[in-house]
């Protein structure tokens, strides 16, 4: 079974975290089960960036981003080119090693 390494968050997970995941789970679904609390205002449905990761590791195992959540990512905060939304990003037999950005597009707009 892979594994998901959360580097730390300051505030979602500030230890980190390491986690078991069923290959076809997707990055947020995996993190929400072990109480990982990656923002997904659009309830998973690729309407929003809220749920935006960085695949530091494991980033070539993912399937291709839809052009929609290409679309989408175009707009998150933090872009780099392993970014991907948590919510589409399905886990395949790799090890996968994700940082959660900082901010969201939410965050910044909100001034938080």
């Amino acid at each position: 079974m892979p594994q998901i390494i959360f580097l730390p968050h300051e505030e979602i997970c500030p230890e980190g975290a390491v986690i078991d995941a069923d290959p076809g789970t997707t990055i947020c679904d995996a993190a929400l089960e072990h109480g990982i609390e990656i923002e997904h205002a659009c309830e998973k449905s690729c309407a929003c960036t809220t749920c935006h990761v960085i695949v530091r590791e494991g980033f070539d195992s993912l399937d291709e981003a839809s052009e929609t959540e290409e679309d989408l990512l175009d707009k998150a905060w933090g872009l780099e080119p392993e970014s991907r939304l948590s919510c589409q990003a399905e886990v395949a037999d790799e090890d996968l090693v994700v940082e959660i950005p900082k901010y969201t597009i939410n965050q910044v707009s909100e001034n938080h």
